[in-house]
């Protein structure tokens, strides 16, 4: 790869993104489209405008590697503990199941058994890069289709390994089953206990001294360093760079260097993510689609809609509403990039026809491409089902039997704020609001929204208030919020109750007709904008901080001594302590 023409090939890439992105994006279909389509015209199907395209594929698959570093700087292993049931009880039956059935269509249309096995698990798995990056773009990673998205995305990661063992296996290379699986299975086991134990003992004091230099450009690459280094030890073992990236990710969100590191990677992110999506569309090779176009519209269509009535039926079996199943069946119904992986290993290996992999790569890209279109799908078909539509009381009978929750009354920007705070730490709530736009935008992104008012005891009872952890009331409408606290405290006197205030007069009111704490808006807002001047001003931000917390502690003294009077009110589980919100 000459420096003149790697020159040119940077220089076309560019063009081609910044052309075709910002079109996409004016058509409300999302730049993963823009890219991907990109790539088909200035792919060596296309323009042939790339001279250096499999040098460009290895770079480009650095892009799925920061996106899942990326995701995992949002997670907490805590709440990856919580979510254990998905990942290996819906994420394995997906595999399974899927995988399963798609080789008994591929066996029965006469592909021969052991191809008809690698078939079935490479289409099985799904593109990690492009459902989590649609999922970033409508804010939806953190709802419930989200959550049960990257659930099953993370166990076919997991999955990777053994699938590379069993096309090996069918292949005659690898002298036994149990064998191969077992030393796959104790290499990636040993790698993952690895770079846990290094991020949770290692990682932070290691991070504290490079960050004592003061030096940013050195810090910024010991990120990149700790990416590509936990990526380069997975790909060792068989596991996916992705994967590897993931657990540096959440080993680094347990550090005070979390939101540094993420602003470090993410150029890299960005543009190496766009350049992989436009990498997927230079493997569309437009004259095999011409030329086997029944054979592949079959493929694809038929990919989709098994992909799609398994998720779907599985989403459903695990008790998820069936606007969660149809949205997450639809993000999950193409096929991913691991199966490029697969087919090439089993055209490599012999399990499988060279044109038969062709085919199968070209029906994989040409599924990725579709995803913007299903996902878009998912949301029209969802809106004319009753779930979709805006919830009345009478339906709140569902949550009655949720416990150890939080009742968040008014679902505004603040309301909304409390609920991405407490998902971050899986604390499950409901939002109780009577303005029906809300409700349904919440809806159509997956989240417990219901259509109530919170200030009628009926509704709190159905809500489960009986037993919940608190209600966290967000009305911006002073009077409604006073009339709002002294209903609940009269009709449940232990709930704990926390509001949101005008001012510190509201605030001393609102605490004397029975709310737990009463937090001022006014105050707050005053706070962060005294830190905010302090900091363009030079002030260090352990000065600040400690600023921050000596003129709060003063303001909430009164009504901290109110909270410890009383440490029955605090929002820990009824079961046992947690910190309060």
């Amino acid at each position: 790869m000459t420096e003149t023409s790697s020159l040119v090939d940077v220089l076309v890439l560019l063009i081609a993104a910044v052309l075709a992105v910002p079109i996409f994006q004016r058509l409300r279909v999302g730049p993963v489209l823009g890219y991907l389509v990109a790539g088909v015209v200035i792919g060596p199907y296309g323009l042939r405008l790339i001279a250096n395209d499999a040098d460009i594929r290895h770079l480009a698959e650095l892009g799925v590697v920061f996106l899942l570093f990326a995701i995992g700087l949002e997670l907490k292993l805590s709440r990856l503990l919580v979510m254990r049931r998905l990942v290996f009880g819906l994420g394995s039956l997906q595999v399974l199941v899927t995988g399963a059935i798609l080789a008994v269509i591929a066996w029965s249309v006469g592909v021969t058994p052991e191809a008809a096995v690698v078939a079935g698990a490479a289409l099985g798995l799904s593109s990690t890069a492009v459902v989590l990056q649609i999922l970033t773009e409508r804010g939806e990673l953190n709802s419930r289709t989200g959550r049960v998205a990257f659930a099953i995305l993370l166990m076919q990661d997991l999955a990777v390994v053994p699938l590379l063992s069993l096309v090996s296996i069918l292949s005659g290379e690898a002298p036994s089953i149990s064998a191969a699986l077992g030393l796959a299975a104790l290499q990636a086991a040993a790698v993952v206990v690895g770079i846990i134990a290094v991020g949770r003992f290692l990682l932070r004091p290691v991070l504290r001294l490079i960050a004592a230099s003061n030096s940013t450009e050195i810090f910024a690459a010991a990120a990149v360093l700790v990416v590509l280094g936990t990526s380069w030890l997975t790909a060792q073992v068989g596991l996916s760079m992705a994967l590897g990236a993931f657990l540096a990710g959440l080993m680094l969100a347990e550090t005070e260097f979390r939101h540094q590191v993420e602003a470090d990677i993410l150029p890299f992110r960005g543009f190496l993510l766009g350049l992989f999506f436009m990498t997927v569309g230079m493997s569309v090779d437009l004259g095999l689609v011409m030329r086997e176009a029944a054979t592949v519209a079959a493929i694809v269509i038929g990919l989709v809609a098994t992909k799609f009535l398994v998720n779907f039926g599985l989403c459903r079996l695990f008790g998820f509403s069936n606007r969660v199943s149809i949205h997450a069946g639809m993000l999950l119904a193409q096929g991913g990039e691991f199966g490029f992986v697969l087919f090439g290993l089993a055209g490599t290996l012999g399990v499988m026809a060279l044109d038969l992999t062709n085919i199968l790569i070209l029906s994989i890209s040409l599924t990725m491409i579709a995803t913007p279109f299903l996902a878009a799908l998912a949301a029209r078909i969802s809106a004319g089902l009753p779930d979709h539509a805006v919830v009345t009381p009478s339906r709140l009978d569902e949550a009655g039997e949720m416990s150890d929750h939080v009742i968040i009354a008014g679902f505004g920007r603040v309301g909304q704020t409390v609920a991405r705070m407490l998902e971050a730490e899986s604390i499950p709530y409901l939002a109780l609001d009577l303005h029906a736009d809300r409700v349904a935008e919440g809806l159509t992104r997956g989240l417990p929204v219901f259509y109530a008012d919170a200030s009628r005891p009926e509704v709190l009872r159905l809500a489960g208030a009986a037993h919940a952890r608190a209600v966290v009331l967000t009305l911006d409408h002073a009077g409604r919020a006073e009339r709002a606290v002294s209903i609940l405290r009269q009709a449940f006197p232990e709930l704990r109750v926390f509001a949101r205030a005008r001012d510190r007069s509201h605030s001393k009111i609102l605490q004397q007709v029975g709310a737990t704490q009463a937090v001022p808006e006014t105050l707050e807002a005053s706070l962060q904008l005294g830190a905010t001047v302090l900091r363009a001003a030079g002030v260090t931000s352990g000065e600040v901080g400690r600023l921050l917390d000596e003129f709060r502690a003063d303001d909430y003294a009164r009504l901290d001594t109110a909270i410890s009077n009383h440490p029955e009110r605090r929002l820990g589980s009824r079961k046992e302590p947690a910190e309060q919100v």
